[in-house]
């Protein structure tokens, strides 16, 4: 059963889970950056940032109505397209970013490698999934 509008307790849920997140970069943040540690603050940062928008990106795809079926709603449809265009580059975004931070902190290339090419299937599903099989 689908549920839209979300209601009281899906936006107190809400509200934690990005007060949760909020908190949790914060300190990872300020951590890094009292290490002196530039990259990870910037992937912090950049990652945080990655995540915010898809939360917004999710949201507003939720938010679309869908055109009945055979109406001409192009322009619904556009919107529609537009914001799992966002949603496939931020969630690839993220993949790459936390693929960059596990793969680096292998023991082995192979094992690197390993991680490169999961973080690659998942982004190349995940397209497929949201633009060839909808």
């Amino acid at each position: 059963m689908e549920r839209r509008g979300g209601g009281a307790d899906g936006t107190v849920l809400a509200f934690t889970d990005l007060t949760v997140v909020t908190l949790t970069s914060g300190v990872s943040a300020y951590r890094a950056a009292a290490a002196g540690d530039v990259g990870s603050t910037a992937f912090v940062g950049a990652s945080y940032a990655a995540l915010l928008l898809l939360f917004r990106s999710l949201r507003a795809y939720e938010r679309l109505t869908l055109p009945p079926p055979g109406a001409a709603d192009d322009d619904g449809r556009r919107r529609r397209r537009r914001v799992k265009r966002e949603v496939w580059t931020l969630c690839t975004l993220l993949t790459v970013l936390f693929a960059w931070k596990v793969a680096a902190a292998m023991p082995s290339w192979p094992t690197a490698a390993a991680v490169w090419a999961m973080a690659v299937v998942t982004a190349v599903g995940g397209f497929l999934a949201l633009f060839r099989h909808p």
